[in-house]
C-alpha cells in the first residue's frame, strides 16, 4: 500500500496504525531526501511512523506534481491511499492547483498506469461546507456545496474519482474527513470530531472494501454529529469506536 503524503498529520497517523495490516510504502515531499526520510521512519522520537521490519515499509521521496515519479511510486501497489494535498482551507489558488488538482490527477493517472486496484482519497467535509453554515444535515448524496478554493479541489478529486472508476475500473473511495484530533477542540468539534483509531479503521475498511466507488464522511460516531455515516456503516462495515460526547463536559466546560 502507497500512502502520500506520509509526513503530514493523517498520513504518519495512519501509516503507525496500519503497518502490521499491510506493506507499505511511505512516499514523502521531494524536498525531504529519500535517506533523510528512512531515518525519520525509523525513529519513534520523530513523530513518524516506525516499521515493525525493513522488509515492511519502504521510503520514498517525490513530488506528487511529477506524473513520472508518481508511476515509480505506485509501481507493484496494489491501493494507493492519497492523503498528499495543500491543507489549507483558504490556500490562495495558485497553491491549490498545483498540489491538489495536478498532484490529485497525477495520482489517479498514475495508478492506474502502474496496475493499482484502488485510490483511497482524502477528500473534506468543506467539499459541502456551506450545508453547515446553514445548519443544514448533511448526506453524501447531496450536491456539493464547497465553502472554499480548498473545497472546490475536494469536489474535483472525487469527480475525477468517479471518472477513474467508471472509464478505467480503477476503484475509487473517497473519505470526507472532518476533524482529526487526538480529541476534540471546541463545540464544533463535538459534532465533527474524526479519531485517530477511528482514522485509521475507516482507511483499512476502504481498501478491503468491495466498493467501486463511494463518498463517505469520515467522523467518528458523534452523537451531535450533523455529517451522515450511514453509507459508511452499511457499505464499508464502518464501525466507530469513539464519540465526541465522552469529552463534551470537559469541551464545554472550557468554553464558559
Amino acid at each position: 500500500m502507497l500512502i502520500t503524503g506520509a509526513a503530514g498529520r493523517i498520513g504518519r497517523t495512519v501509516a503507525d496504525a496500519l503497518r502490521e495490516r499491510y506493506p507499505l510504502r511511505l512516499l514523502y515531499h521531494r524536498s525531504v531526501p529519500d535517506e533523510h526520510a528512512a531515518a525519520l521512519v525509523r525513529s519513534r522520537e520523530s513523530g513518524l511512523p516506525a516499521p515493525l521490519a525493513d522488509d515492511r515499509v519502504e521510503v520514498m521521496s517525490a513530488d506528487v506534481a511529477d506524473l513520472e515519479a508518481m508511476v515509480r511510486a505506485c509501481q507493484g501497489i496494489s491501493s494507493v491511499v492519497h492523503m498528499a494535498a495543500d491543507p489549507r482551507v483558504q490556500a490562495p489558488w495558485p497553491d491549490i492547483l498545483n498540489a491538489n488538482i495536478v498532484g490529485t490527477y497525477n495520482v489517479y493517472e498514475a495508478a492506474r498506469r502502474a496496475g493499482a486496484r484502488k485510490v483511497v482519497f482524502a477528500s473534506s467535509n468543506h467539499a459541502t461546507g456551506f450545508y453547515e453554515k446553514e445548519g443544514v444535515f448533511t448526506t453524501p448524496d447531496m450536491p456539493v456545496r464547497p465553502d472554499s478554493y480548498y473545497g472546490v479541489s475536494k469536489v474535483f478529486g472525487e469527480a475525477l474519482g468517479r471518472y477513474y472508476a467508471d472509464e478505467h475500473g480503477l476503484a475509487a473511495i473517497c473519505l470526507r474527513i472532518g476533524s482529526f484530533q487526538p480529541q476534540p477542540r471546541g463545540e464544533r468539534q463535538l459534532s465533527t470530531w474524526m479519531s485517530h483509531r477511528d482514522m485509521a479503521q475507516l482507511v483499512w475498511r476502504s481498501i478491503e472494501a468491495d466498493v467501486k466507488y463511494g463518498v463517505y464522511y469520515g467522523i467518528s460516531g458523534n452523537t451531535r454529529a450533523y455529517w451522515d455515516l450511514s453509507n459508511a456503516r452499511a457499505e464499508l462495515g464502518y464501525a466507530p469506536e469513539d464519540d465526541a460526547e465522552t469529552h463534551a463536559a470537559q469541551v464545554l466546560a472550557a468554553k464558559s
